[in-house]
């Protein structure tokens, strides 16, 4: 017993020792230091986890290896990551020579009405088109893009189906545009995979304009607009690409980083806030750059460096583009367009200020796609045929019908909260025939709530149905109406209330119809 008290008691004091409490303590701090790393890995971990929107991924950019992903191929909403899209075919057009940077881009009233953020040029007023860019990339001005939009193709309708169309070529499957600036459309859906093939296509196929998406800043007549890109500048090696914010999309943002021989680009989709996606974006860029590879494959192209203020004109106000329209003479074969557009060399079909619709029938045709300038596996796959798509004339009193509607309510950051919730699936209750083959309702005009998007008139009706019975007063008189839109397999409803007399009932009516649990938003027909 004596024996084992003396042993016991020799432990006590060799531990108790000043070298061994000091090897103690260091091996606690280091103990300590490795569970701190571990919870904060596990707070990540938890808070992406919690964050149902979240998606995102990181590709190297050299070899097309994915180094991460998360829901990176489910679906969401790309708000003002859009825009990269429309960037991608104004710089295809600078490349094949349709249009200059100082070629002037007219501004109908249709692209000057668009929701914040935006350059803010009146209808008729122009600017130039290293302008339009520089607004997308910075401010990621929305009236920029459609006015971008309108003028390659003619009405941003028509252009959607243009980008849609680029994106497949490029091997970006599961996107479909439905307008050129990224404000909120049910049917306008990418996925974490296809931004960053895109980001990476932008820097492989146009190494001379891409550094554009590194503009810190740029003087827009007596503004000076930065850029929303906090990263850029601030992480060394991020040159670009694109952030994104809508009420239903979350926070986007697609970042590009060179160093070092390496190359990556991350997305990440759905973030809860700004400093959490720039953050988890920081974290990503930073934990996986060590994986890229330095050799195999092609290092992209790289891209002049941008001054930090880049100073541009103001834009030409509609008088002044009256005047020069005076001087302009527009030979006879060509149509009656906006003479400051007389000479892009591009197919003349507007756009008209007063229209934005008034398309005339046309049958493009896509010429196939050239092959990749990369050897890059993630680029170089086999092309899709050259796609046709056909445009069909529509009267002017129809369009409503046919065109996503801006929503009447948003925040100034980034690119504005429109208040437009995710899709609202309706019930899978069949209507009777006698009903299906009723007559189409009559479409109110003025101001609307939309409640959902459903893939039938019946169920479109049916969603209408249950929500008036939630509504109370406040849809008393509303008249619920479907409204198709696009055509074939991708032809959808959307489930409206209209009559309302003016934008405050209708924002009542929706609020009253939230208080019930029930998705909506308020828009002018």
């Amino acid at each position: 017993m004596q024996a084992k008290s003396g042993i016991v008691s020799r432990s006590i004091s060799s531990v108790s020792s000043p070298r061994s409490a000091g090897f103690l303590a260091k091996v606690l701090t280091i103990l300590s230091m490795a569970i701190a790393i571990v919870a904060v890995d596990s707070v990540n971990a938890e808070a992406e986890a919690a964050n149902p929107k979240y998606a995102g991924i990181v590709v190297d950019a050299r070899t097309g290896n994915v180094l991460y992903s998360e829901n990176a191929d489910r679906l969401q909403y790309p708000a003002s990551l859009t825009k990269m899209m429309t960037l991608y075919m104004t710089f295809e057009a600078l490349e094949q020579g349709r249009i200059r940077l100082d070629t002037p881009v007219p501004f109908s009233a249709h692209a000057s009405a668009q929701a914040p953020t935006k350059l803010g040029v009146r209808a008729g007023g122009t600017i130039t088109v290293e302008q339009g860019i520089l607004g997308l990339v910075t401010l990621s001005a929305n009236d920029a893009a459609t006015a971008l939009g309108e003028m390659l193709g003619g009405s941003e309708d028509r252009f959607a189906q243009m980008m849609t169309a680029k994106a497949h070529a490029l091997g970006m499957t599961r996107t479909t545009y439905r307008n050129a600036n990224g404000l909120p459309n049910t049917a306008q859906m990418t996925t974490a995979r296809d931004q960053a093939r895109l980001g990476i296509a932008l820097r492989q196929h146009f190494p001379q304009y891409y550094g554009y998406f590194n503009t810190r800043a740029f003087k827009f007549g007596n503004r000076v607009i930065r850029s929303h890109n906090r990263l850029v500048g601030s992480v060394r090696g991020v040159d670009g690409i694109k952030t994104g914010y809508t009420r239903a999309a979350g926070f986007n943002l697609v970042s590009s980083l060179q160093v070092d021989g390496k190359s990556i680009v991350g997305v990440v989709l759905g973030g809860a806030s700004t400093p959490a996606r720039d953050s988890q974006m920081r974290r990503l860029l930073d934990a996986y750059l060590p994986k890229a590879a330095t050799s195999g494959g092609t290092l992209v192209a790289q891209s002049k460096q941008m001054p930090e203020m880049i100073e541009t004109p103001a834009p030409v106000s509609p008088a002044k583009v009256a005047q020069v329209a005076e001087k302009k003479t527009i030979p006879a074969n060509q149509p009656p367009v906006a003479a400051a557009a007389a000479d892009l060399g591009l197919p003349h079909k507007g756009p008209l200020p007063d229209s934005r619709y008034q398309t005339a029938s046309t049958e493009v045709a896509y010429a196939e796609t050239a092959a990749p300038k990369t050897g890059n596996p993630l680029l170089a796959q086999p092309m899709p045929s050259p796609t046709k798509v056909k445009t069909v004339a529509i009267k002017q009193q129809q369009a409503s019908a046919a065109v996503p509607t801006p929503a009447a309510a948003y925040v100034p950051p980034e690119q504005g909260d429109t208040s437009v919730d995710e899709l609202t699936t309706a019930s899978t209750k069949v209507a009777p025939a006698k009903d299906v083959a009723a007559k189409e309702v009559p479409q109110p005009s003025g101001w609307v709530v939309q409640i959902g998007v459903s893939s039938s008139r019946e169920m479109a009706m049916d969603l209408l149905a249950s929500a008036k019975a939630k509504g109370g007063k406040a849809l008393n008189s509303a008249k619920p109406f479907a409204v198709a839109y696009a055509s074939g397999a991708d032809q959808v409803y959307r489930a409206r209330f209209g009559g309302f007399d003016d934008q405050r009932d209708a924002v009542n009516a929706c609020k009253a119809l939230k208080k019930a649990g029930v998705k909506c938003w308020a828009a002018a027909q």
